[in-house]
């Protein structure tokens, strides 16, 4: 059975309802559903966070990050770091413990230090699109911070199952950037409820057509990856070598600022949204 075929018997065991997630996974979600509810209230928020610590914990980090509390002061209050963030933002961070934990226990040092890799390229790309979202797109940036964050999740997914299918992560692996993501990605988000407009953003991020100047969503992700120092590793498994600088392309003026001028004043907030991801 060649990767391709792997690939296509994951995502038709998926279709089929075999997707078994790991039990943080579940808390995570049901979390995360139940704050997509528009009657929900922020205390029956901060109660449902307090029951899944390591989303309570990255809702701390977060708050205490630069892209959020621009004043410095510490925040250690659950409740208000909750009401500072919004619902919207909290269901992302939802989401970022979803997709690190979807890759499930690790089975060995490589695996772990796969997954990690991973998840570090996922922070990155998420930090990156909520940045260049409200500096060049001007559009949502939780909207494209929580499509960062999923962007990658169909191969969390596929590393979990890796175990079953001996060889899966060896060899040449273009199979999964020529189709593999897509057939898998689509199940997994399916499965996941993910609603419809992220999904449409997916769906046409998965085209992999930058249009300059960048104008949507799924430009503003494919910009956030072209961008971001730390390469996917399922992208190296597939001999793909990462663009180390921007090209000229995009290096292009918005309006009176680079791409690259706005970056530079954003790196704060990068990194300190990106900390707060990977803590």
């Amino acid at each position: 059975m060649n990767k391709h075929e792997i690939f296509r018997k994951i995502a038709d065991q998926i279709k089929a309802g075999s997707l078994n997630f790991p039990t943080g996974v579940q808390v995570a979600l049901k979390i995360q559903r139940a704050l997509e509810d528009p009657g929900c209230h922020i205390n029956t928020a901060v109660n449902l966070i307090k029951a899944e610590p390591l989303l309570a914990a990255r809702v701390i980090s977060i708050a205490n990050s630069v892209a959020y509390n621009r004043s410095g002061r510490e925040i250690t209050d659950l409740s208000f770091a909750v009401s500072m963030l919004g619902l919207s933002a909290i269901r992302s961070l939802a989401m970022t413990v979803v997709t690190r934990q979807m890759a499930g226990q690790s089975e060995s040092q490589d695996h772990e230090n796969f997954v990690n890799k991973l998840w570090a390229h996922s922070a990155e790309v998420a930090s990156l699109s909520h940045v260049i979202a409200r500096r060049v797109t001007h559009l949502n940036p939780e909207t494209a911070f929580f499509a960062g964050i999923i962007h990658d999740i169909g191969g969390f997914y596929m590393i979990s199952r890796a175990k079953e299918f001996p060889g899966l992560l060896d060899g040449d692996f273009a199979e999964w950037l020529e189709g593999g993501e897509v057939i898998v990605g689509r199940e997994v988000l399916k499965k996941l409820q993910i609603p419809d407009s992220i999904f449409q953003i997916m769906e046409s991020f998965w085209d992999g057509y930058l249009s300059m100047p960048p104008v949507t969503f799924a430009d503003t992700l494919l910009l956030a990856k072209e961008l971001t120092p730390t390469p996917s590793p399922l992208q190296l498994l597939a001999n793909v070598k990462p663009e180390r600088e921007v090209s000229a392309s995009i290096e292009m003026l918005i309006g009176e600022e680079t791409l690259a001028a706005i970056l530079k004043e954003s790196a704060e907030e990068i990194s300190s949204l990106n900390s707060a991801l990977q803590n």
